[in-house]
């Protein structure tokens, strides 16, 4: 399903960068960056929420708006009752949407705002996302402390928190418009190959996004999706050139290939991922480009996979979903 706006515009955004991203090669388009994962916290879950309150601090700040004259704020991660969100986004905004869409959540909640926008329910919306790598890797995976080795498939959950205002006040950037995603299931099951997990749902969304608006890759000066990393990335490539003869080309990318610096911070293995990861991209270097109008058009796709632990336990596949965003130059 596809949705056009009219009249949803992107007014500023805010990015906080962990310690690895800092030291990737975007660190100078981040508003603000940490040198460890603390944050000055005693745990990495405070820590994170934060990050959040950073965030929100941050966007509020660019755009010259106090807690009482944001009419939504939406909020995602990937701890357990989205707790990051819940916490650092109290007493701001007039109200509140928690959600979960793991990896995928930054366009699902730029989305969700632009169709309350666009519908003309409310005015604005705060659109904010976050992930800590050693709370994620915890409750997913391991604790780091247990030092268990990772193969050059696995991604890297990001640190950070970042955030969109979005608003029906005229800008120089559009949400043109968006394609929902819907849930795949390529009967994958290894929680350290999330490319491999995510790539059917983005090539998905892509085709669906192609075929709903007519347009191909010749239409975006980027399309990027959210964290496939390096194997996910070739193998949305490959498959969209031999089942529907698309050839993405130069065109496309994967934030989590652009955030960090492969070559040299061999610790990320295949790439990022994380609620946060896309956001950060995009919030930070993409908005940037479009800002400066070196880029016209930008279609973002972030990936998610739907992970419970339980049911992997219990021999269940790893499901996953993609959501699709385009903004434009106005």
């Amino acid at each position: 399903m596809t949705f056009f706006y009219n009249n949803v515009y992107l007014d500023d955004t805010a990015t906080i960068a962990g310690p690895y991203e800092k030291c990737g090669p975007l660190y100078k388009y981040f508003d603000k960056t940490y040198s460890d994962f603390y944050f000055g916290e005693k745990s990495f879950e405070k820590a994170e929420i934060k990050l959040v309150r950073d965030a929100l601090v941050m966007i509020m700040k660019k755009v010259g708006v106090s807690k009482k004259d944001i009419d939504l704020v939406i909020g995602g991660d990937l701890l357990n009752q989205i707790a990051a969100s819940t916490y650092g986004c109290y007493g701001v905004g007039k109200s509140f949407i928690g959600i979960y869409g793991a990896c995928s959540s930054s366009v699902l909640g730029l989305i969700i705002a632009s169709n309350f926008i666009g519908s003309g329910i409310i005015s604005n919306s705060i659109c904010l996302v976050s992930s800590h790598n050693m709370t994620s890797e915890k409750q997913f995976r391991y604790p780091t402390e247990y030092g268990a080795p990772r193969p050059n498939s696995a991604t890297f959950t990001a640190t950070g928190a970042a955030a969109a205002f979005l608003t029906n006040e005229e800008t120089e950037i559009r949400v043109d418009c968006a394609t929902l995603g819907k849930i795949i299931d390529y009967e994958q099951n290894d929680p350290n190959d999330m490319g491999r997990v995510m790539a059917p749902a983005a090539i998905d969304t892509l085709a669906r996004h192609f075929k709903d608006t007519g347009r191909t890759p010749k239409d975006y000066d980027l399309i990027v999706t959210g964290d496939l990393g390096l194997y996910g990335k070739e193998i949305l490539k490959d498959y969209m050139l031999s089942s529907y003869n698309i050839d993405l080309g130069d065109v496309y990318n994967d934030c989590g290939v652009m955030l960090y610096d492969l070559d040299r911070q061999k610790e990320i293995r295949a790439g990022g991922s994380g609620p946060v990861c896309s956001a950060l991209v995009f919030y930070s270097y993409i908005y940037n480009q479009l800002k400066s109008k070196k880029m016209k058009r930008v279609l973002l796709l972030a990936t998610g996979a739907l992970f419970s632990p339980l049911l992997l336990y219990q021999k269940e596949n790893i499901n996953s979903i993609c959501h699709a965003i385009s903004l434009e130059v106005v």
